[in-house]
């Protein structure tokens, strides 16, 4: 049985989707973009800026399911501009630390809103 992960510290659907959802003891999270949920406002500023609200947002997401960054198994990052991609991993690195997730990583021509970066993730509860 599916259940629906929603919490009003990531940011709210922006389309026909949930944040999250939770099958057999797995969370999918939908892609997150950099949306402070607090002002429901975007983060514009450098890729850094941008990369850091969303996995903060995706670590708030992924807390609300019962779960956290030590558990994501698979992570899909698409960024507007590869040549971003030392500094995403800076940030990136904040949050996984240890035992890290499989990834991708693609370059995109455009992203909801047009931000920089969006990232979604797999994990185990």
């Amino acid at each position: 049985m599916k259940k629906i992960i929603n919490t009003e510290k990531a940011p709210a659907a922006i389309g026909p989707y949930s944040q999250a959802i939770e099958v057999n003891n797995m969370v999918f999270t939908s892609g997150v973009i950099p949306i402070d949920p607090t002002t429901n406002t975007l983060v514009t500023g450098p890729i850094e800026e941008q990369a850091e609200q969303v996995l903060l947002n995706l670590s708030n997401l992924l807390e609300a399911a019962g779960t956290s960054t030590d558990n994501v198994i698979k992570t899909v990052v698409f960024i507007k501009d590869m040549n971003d991609f030392a500094k995403v991993n800076e940030v990136y690195s904040k949050y996984f630390t240890k035992d890290f997730p499989a990834r991708s990583c693609v370059e995109v021509a455009r992203l909801p809103k047009d931000v920089l970066i969006e990232v979604e993730a797999i994990a185990v509860k």
